[in-house]
């Protein structure tokens, strides 16, 4: 890599994490730590944005669901299925919502009786093996794998055994960007300290194309 290729790829991240470096974890109001409330509630977010719907919604849904109260599995699973109903209603996930609500209990159930509630028991017989965490995450239902690694890319910054960890939604949007789909040398501009807000930044960016432009530009100011 040439000096100028190298601080053209330098000023593109920051740029992009200058405009859109926020997860989606923090965008939804979660403050991300490694306690069970705040990871339940980033696999509850995994498992709204993977569906077809806006992550605008899914992230507003969050907020609704953590509003009326269902912050751990237990609470998710006391609350009946209207109120789950009625909560994702709330944050406008109205297409999904009598599914999801079934789901978010069934899931619930299922960290509780197998986990004690505690993802971080997961994390744990996980070892740092992302392939084996991301099929016990799977387990739960409705996170597949694009929900799956939704979770890693946003639990990175918790979890530093699976950072830097870029999935191919986050590759595209490098890839649009011009830097480079190569995950090796992907991996190298991967800001210390930033890894889950550069892949948030690169998913944006792969969801809407408008942003592509914005962040070249403001690259070359």
């Amino acid at each position: 890599m040439s000096g100028a290729s190298d601080a053209r790829q330098q000023a593109l991240v920051r740029a992009l994490l200058e405009r859109h470096g926020e997860t989606y974890a923090a965008q939804s109001g979660i403050r991300l730590r490694n306690t069970p409330q705040p990871l339940y509630q980033l696999a509850v977010l995994a498992d709204l944005l993977s569906t077809r719907i806006r992550a605008s919604i899914a992230v507003a849904t969050l907020r609704a669901l953590r509003d009326a109260g269902m912050t751990t599995p237990r609470r998710m699973l006391d609350a009946t299925w209207q109120q789950r109903v009625d909560a994702l209603g709330a944050g406008g996930y109205r297409r999904y919502d009598e599914s999801t609500a079934t789901r978010l209990g069934e899931g619930a159930e299922l960290l509780l009786d197998g986990y004690g509630g505690d993802l971080r028991r997961m994390r744990k017989t996980a070892d740092g093996d992302a392939d084996a965490l991301r099929r016990m995450l799977q387990e739960l239902p409705g996170v597949g794998p694009t929900g799956s690694a939704i979770f890693l890319r946003e639990v990175q910054g918790v979890w530093p055994e699976y950072a830097p960890f870029l999935d191919p939604k986050a590759v595209q949007g490098a890839e649009r960007l011009g830097l480079p789909a190569d995950l090796g040398k992907l991996a190298r501009l991967v800001p210390e300290g930033r890894p889950a807000a550069f892949a948030a930044a690169l998913v944006r960016v792969a969801l809407d194309r408008t942003l592509t432009e914005e962040v070249r530009a403001a690259a070359t100011r």
